[in-house]
């Protein structure tokens, strides 16, 4: 119990890790997308894949990732998550075709299901004794990953540009590697208090199925078309599987999504709150790395470097947010970082995208909607591990990155059908289409936060029993 009460800087590396390798693989394929389908023959579907897979396995796996952590101890879920990242990024970098390619994605998103929400319960047991330090911790582990998001595009340009697209994945294998070994020495084993609980296969199965038919049919909209049967079929079976899914959840006596925790409108409003932020970023730059390359004719590494203002931005707002946190609560900076990315997004698509726009033009834009995300990530990610008993902090934050990761999904597959197709003109239109959505999102996120009243927690609420 010491290391409860004096936490190392190690714990806070070791977490830090594995949230920039789960971070650093959503964004740094973006820019590698074009010559991964010009070796690998791949279609605009395909290449959509290459992202939705990782987010896919990402999302589905997040609740059972949360809940073997509870079961097992979050430390003993850590390593294996970083073991299984490891060989995914291996199997990606050495994939034959684009089904090889997807398949290794998607099990690194098994992988990066496994780390976050046992990263976060691990430093949610290690501050657990001061809540503004563990403010404080989940401000930097979010500032690591936020960083690694911006920097994906500009690291995956210059490995691409020197080395090739397969070099994308190789860099993970040495971060895994470091993150395993800091993770071994330095973090302490935790009891848990969770040891009864089942894994809900049915409900397991079936939000597999449910998430996997949505955002497969989704997907496969504009190249087969809305009447297609496969993608009514994956309609259905998303709409039977998730209504199936829910009245499972309900009459479980474990579930693996506790739907007690939504009675709470803070914790509602905010996993609704990651859900249109993701939508709209990872969307957003989905589009952007295929209108830099393909309707402007820039390099990977050219394309790479425009996103370099995301880093600054990222890692001044994720101070920031934990200077205002500490002053005026949660709220403010989640309202005020939601209002900073909408008129990141109006910027982008009022003057920003055109097809002979200057890095000048698009720099504003660049810069605001990362500053928006890093004050109000922080702020979200601590009020979810507010309002549950500690134990739950890995179920809780899997419920949270679950849903952020659908919307992310849900962004590339509907942004991108927005651009696979048409003349150039049209594609400029459909962007300025996709920045006005993702302004009208953000500015929904700002509101929500205001009247959820997130971060606002009732003793009542989590004095309740865990069980049920």
């Amino acid at each position: 119990m010491k290391s409860a009460q004096s936490p190392s800087l190690g714990i806070l590396l070791a977490t830090s890790f594995a949230f920039v390798i789960v971070q650093l693989d959503v964004t740094i394929v973006n820019v590698a997308l074009p010559q991964i389908g010009q070796e690998l023959r791949a279609s605009v579907s395909d290449l959509q894949w290459v992202v939705d897979a990782y987010t896919l396995g990402f999302a589905v796996f997040l609740l059972s990732g949360g809940v073997m952590g509870d079961k097992f101890g979050s430390k003993r879920v850590f390593l294996c998550g970083f073991v299984l990242f490891a060989l995914a990024s291996l199997s990606c970098a050495l994939a034959p075709n684009a089904t090889s390619l997807n398949i290794a994605r998607a099990v690194q998103g098994v992988g990066a299901a496994l780390l976050v929400p046992s990263s976060l319960a691990i430093l949610n047991f290690a501050y657990a004794h001061d809540k503004k330090l563990l403010a404080k911790a989940i401000g930097w582990w979010t500032a690591a990953g936020g960083v690694s998001i911006a920097a994906g595009p500009v690291v995956g340009g210059l490995l691409v540009s020197s080395i090739g697209w397969r070099s994308i994945f190789w860099v993970n294998v040495p971060i895994c590697i470091a993150g395993f070994l800091l993770t071994r020495k330095i973090v302490p084993l935790m009891p848990s208090k969770d040891t009864g609980r089942s894994f809900d296969v049915p409900g397991q199965l079936l939000a597999i199925v449910a998430l996997t038919g949505f955002i497969g049919a989704v997907i496969e909209i504009e190249p087969l078309g809305i009447s297609h049967h496969f993608v009514q079929a994956g309609f259905a079976l998303a709409f039977i599987s998730g209504a199936a899914f829910l009245i499972v959840e309900q009459r479980s006596k474990a579930p693996m999504l506790p739907l007690r925790l939504f009675r709470q409108r803070s914790f509602s409003g905010a996993v609704l709150f990651g859900v249109l932020v993701n939508f709209s970023y990872y969307g957003v730059i989905f589009i952007l790395s295929f209108y830099l390359q393909k309707v402007r004719g820039f390099s990977v590494l050219q394309a790479g470097l425009i996103f370099l203002p995301l880093t600054g931005t990222f890692i001044i707002s994720n101070i920031a947010c934990g200077w205002m946190v500490a002053r005026t609560g949660l709220r403010i900076p989640m309202m005020l970082g939601g209002l900073i990315g909408a008129a990141g997004y109006a910027m982008l698509g009022a003057i920003g995208i055109s097809t002979s726009s200057t890095f000048l033009e698009m720099l504003p834009g660049l810069a605001l909607i990362p500053a928006g995300m890093g004050l109000a990530v922080p702020a979200m990610t601590t009020s979810i591990l507010s309002s549950v008993e500690r134990h739950q902090a890995g179920t809780a934050s899997a419920i949270l990155n679950t849903a952020r990761q659908v919307g992310g999904a849900m962004g590339v597959a509907i942004f991108g059908a927005l651009i696979a197709s048409g003349s150039t003109s049209d594609i400029i239109i459909n962007i300025r289409w996709a920045m006005l959505t993702s302004m009208v999102m953000l500015l929904m996120a700002a509101v929500l936060a205001y009247w959820c009243k997130i971060g606002v927690i009732h003793p009542r609420f989590a004095s309740q029993p865990s069980h049920n």
